[in-house]
């Protein structure tokens, strides 16, 4: 969808094909949309007095106004309590605004804006436009009627030059987004990891330092723990390496980790085959990595980042690791691998590992698509987070709060850790009793860390939505791309 900028004084009262005016819990309407209704014969007026328009955030009045108006719609959209309007709600209400003018069949709108700065008028764009993404390339058959028909989107306010400046960056972070939307919504016979990687690599076209290593290179290093994962499968694991240089030189980067398990089977311990397919999303952690990278990448932020992915299959082939096996990673401590669904720890075992060791960074944030237990916890609105440091889980938490995209801490502690203490090997890959399960998780992870400031989302309930929300249609949310590009906006550059 195409958005435009202009200033309010050179808009007519009311022209194009829809026009959209924005209304309280007040329901008083704002001094064009008064001189429209004038033109309209009361009819803007009459809709807010019907009794189904309250002003609520989001919802909408379609009005189809007589001939003497030029527009051949008019859409007022509510925005709620006028106080608690932050960027967050502007966000939404430029969301809400898009499957409204869907149905209405609209191709292209102006929303009128006569109050509000710059940066308000670019929010309520940028959430019309995260929400104005589809992922339809595999139907072939769908009918004119099916498809969204809005391609442009027109907003008209006093300060166009300073939205426009202002939704540029936001359109970049926006655009990682997609990316990662795109990735997590592929299937897995396209998304694997020799194409995941490639797909990573296009982000060098943006100034991003991009290494890929394969399996010879792996053995070589000593990635035990990653390897037995993908070693059941055809597909050849990938660990993936990018680097922006956007701060000081020689300043300690910021470090992001992702799990990227792009099709995740169970292994020899075999997922039941309801909802299996899902399991294509299981690289939603590596694709959020990637899908930042090219926000910080295209908006240039002033800040050095690494990102660092495990790119593996998960499948219970003829050479599959077996339950019980003993693995050694990359830190040279050994797993006992007691249930091969409880694969994507030992991914990030030897990428996180990697990370602190050869990057020094200033702290390491992995996300991972790593239990069924965080949803049973959380559900499908916040993201668990687990840490070893107060600051960077603090800052986490209110940005969360800031962007949408919500954490919760959850406990680690000694009882925790010692639930995957190993009768033959260092550690064992889960917990005992299946009491805990994100937690041990977790608790397995922060033994490959050392003493760098970490924190670990478990983002099982956040990375893919069966509805849509203002802004996020349903499918691959790109869950963690905002909430980390403005962890770093508002802490590290």
């Amino acid at each position: 969808m195409k958005i435009n900028f202009t200033e309010i004084s050179a808009t007519k009262t009311a022209s194009g094909e829809a026009m959209v005016f924005l209304v309280g819990e007040d329901k008083k309407l704002p001094p064009l949309a008064q001189a429209v209704n004038k033109q309209a014969g009361g009819a803007l007026a009459r809709a807010l007095t019907s009794g189904k328009f309250t002003g609520k955030r989001g919802q909408a009045a379609c009005i189809t106004p007589p001939q003497s108006v030029k527009a051949e719609r008019i859409v007022l959209l509510g925005t709620g309590d006028a106080k608690t309007l932050d960027a967050q709600a502007l966000e939404n209400i430029g969301g809400a605004l898009v499957p409204h003018l869907n149905n209405a069949r609209v191709k292209s709108a102006t929303i009128i804006l006569e109050h509000g700065k710059g940066e308000d008028t670019a929010r309520i764009a940028h959430g019309a436009n995260l929400r104005s993404y589809t992922f339809d390339k595999y139907h072939t058959k769908k009918s004119a009627d099916e498809k969204p028909t809005l391609a442009a989107l027109t907003i008209a306010s006093g300060h166009a030059k300073a939205a426009e400046k202002s939704y540029a960056e936001l359109e970049k972070i926006a655009e990682g987004v997609f990316f990662t939307r795109n990735l997590v919504s592929e299937p897995a016979n396209i998304i694997y990891p020799e194409s995941l990687a490639a797909k990573a690599k296009e982000l060098s076209k943006l100034g991003v330092d991009v290494e890929v290593l394969g399996e010879a290179a792996m053995k070589k290093l000593g990635f035990g723990a990653l390897l037995g994962v993908g070693q059941g499968s055809v597909r050849e694991s990938q660990f993936l390496i990018m680097k922006w240089n956007g701060g000081k030189k020689g300043e300690a980067p910021l470090a992001f980790v992702g799990k990227g398990v792009t099709f995740d089977t169970g292994g020899i311990s075999i997922k039941p085959a309801a909802g299996m397919e899902e399991m294509k999303w299981d690289m939603g952690g590596a694709g959020v990595v990637i899908g930042l990278m090219k926000a910080l990448a295209g908006r240039k932020a002033k800040v050095n980042v690494v990102g660092v992915a495990g790119l593996v299959e998960n499948m219970p082939g003829g050479n599959a690791q077996r339950p019980g096996d003993v693995v050694t990673s990359y830190s040279g401590q050994t797993i006992e691998v007691l249930n091969t669904d409880a694969e994507g720890r030992l991914v990030l075992a030897d990428a996180l590992w990697y990370t602190q060791r050869h990057f020094k960074p200033k702290f390491i944030i992995d996300l991972a698509t790593l239990t069924g237990a965080i949803i049973v916890s959380l559900g499908s609105s916040r993201a668990g987070l687990f840490s070893n440091n107060d600051k960077l889980s603090e800052q986490l938490f209110k940005t969360g709060q800031k962007t949408g995209e919500e954490v919760w801490r959850l406990p680690l502690g000694d009882v925790y850790d010692k639930m995957i203490n190993s009768d033959i090997a260092d550690m064992q890959n889960i917990g005992k009793d299946r009491e805990a399960g994100s937690i041990t998780a977790a608790q397995f992870l922060q033994r490959f860390v050392n003493n760098t400031p970490w924190v670990h989302l478990d983002i099982a309930g956040v990375a893919w939505s069966k509805k849509d929300t203002d802004i996020v249609p349903k499918g691959g949310t790109g869950w963690g791309v905002r909430l980390l590009n403005e962890l770093v906006s508002e802490y590290y550059e």
